[in-house]
């Protein structure tokens, strides 16, 4: 009769008729003792779908349980899938988004986990972030069992602690109740380790390879230590960042390789560190200036200090060893400057070399001698 139950309240769900799935999943949940996930998911939608949402959180909670006991793996994920809605529904922001990352982390293909994800995520900001209080994370991983629980009521106080009017109190979490979660994008891995109360000033290390989190626990007089070593893959260590809020640590590592899927945090292969050249150091103006280059020659004299030859300062220089320079400044011009150089050289009688075709192609060069003689023409 179970079957024939389960089969009419999963017609009925597809329908959209909602008060009857219900009504035959749950003639078909009593009659099991270990109940089945797939139809505790079922009705969790269709309470969720008539607005009961404690009841759908209570069937989410136990169809993880029973999946888990059978080692399903992805109703696993659509439970928590359930557990986020339903967590939704009741104004549980924090929470919601802590089992949508349980769901993505046994099945990432889940549907409808990325616009649920989008969605929780605008109202948890909207709410006010992690210091409102309906963006605390209460929930667990491994909720408990929950009994069944009429259909009347207001659902919403069924799953809500006894208020009490003693004020709020931050208590550093107990080291052995730290823990971490991790999810990534295309572009980051961000992992976060929920504990309360974290000192500010805690040891945050993020390298390309490796990550190291410590911080003392007061309470127990001990220190708490988180490492990665190596990562997966390299991360971009610029651009990762870390902060720290009442309630948890929130670690954003870039990867260097977008696109890359992690399958976990901690990989086999050492990460070496980017080694950045060291700059080359820049001469000094005063240097450069202070001395003129020399080149090779061949002349008994040693080298000879071209700039100060051409400017006129320094006359200690063979004859030869000019007549060469300018035969080679020749050689290598363009034939503009062939040109400038021929007719300068020839109007102006040996006395004046212009490399310049713009200066001497339209007017004569005249024969300017060097000072103290004089010019002559030469009659034939």
């Amino acid at each position: 009769m179970s079957n024939t139950d389960a089969n009419l309240g999963q017609a009925a769900l597809s329908k959209s008729e909602y008060p009857l799935a219900i009504q035959h999943l749950t003639r078909a949940l009593s009659s099991q003792s270990n109940p089945s996930p797939l139809w505790l998911i079922q009705r969790s939608t269709a309470y969720q779908r008539t607005g009961q949402h404690a009841l759908a959180l209570a069937d989410a909670d136990n169809a993880v349980l029973a999946a888990h006991s059978r080692g399903k793996r992805e109703l696993i994920a659509t439970g928590h899938f359930r557990r986020a809605v339903a967590l939704h529904g009741l104004g549980r922001y924090g929470d919601a988004r802590m089992c949508l990352i349980w769901c993505q982390k046994f099945n990432e293909k889940e549907k409808g986990v990325t616009i649920w994800m989008a969605k929780v995520k605008g109202d948890y900001e909207g709410a006010g972030g992690e210091e409102a209080e309906c963006n605390r994370v209460e929930v667990k991983e491994m909720p408990d069992r929950v009994e069944e629980v009429k259909q009347k009521g207001d659902e919403k106080e069924d799953r809500k602690p006894a208020e009490t009017n003693a004020p709020a109190t931050t208590v550093q979490t107990p080291k052995e109740k730290i823990r971490n979660e991790w999810y990534q994008s295309n572009t980051t891995v961000t992992i976060e380790i929920f504990a309360k109360d974290v000192p500010k000033d805690a040891e945050i290390n993020i390298k390309e390879g490796s990550l190291e989190v410590s911080f003392p626990i007061a309470a127990s007089n001990s220190t708490y230590d988180y490492t990665i070593s190596p990562f997966f893959s390299k991360v971009d260590k610029s651009k990762s960042s870390f902060r720290i809020t009442p309630h948890k640590i929130e670690i954003v590592l870039h990867k260097s390789i977008p696109g890359l899927k992690w399958s976990s945090l901690e990989g086999t292969a050492p990460i070496e560190a980017t080694t950045v050249p060291e700059p080359i150091a820049k001469i000094p103006d005063e240097v450069i200036k202070a001395q003129a280059p020399v080149y090779p020659t061949s002349s008994r004299k040693g080298p000879i200090n071209w700039d100060k030859a051409l400017e006129g300062e320094d006359n200690d220089f063979e004859g030869e060893e000019i007549d060469g320079f300018f035969k080679k400044l020749y050689k290598d011009a363009d034939p503009d400057t062939k040109r400038a150089m021929m007719k300068s050289y020839q109007e102006s009688n040996g006395t004046a070399l212009s490399t310049s075709w713009s200066d001497v192609g339209s007017k004569k060069v005249e024969t300017v001698p060097p000072e103290g003689l004089e010019a002559k023409k030469w009659e034939i």
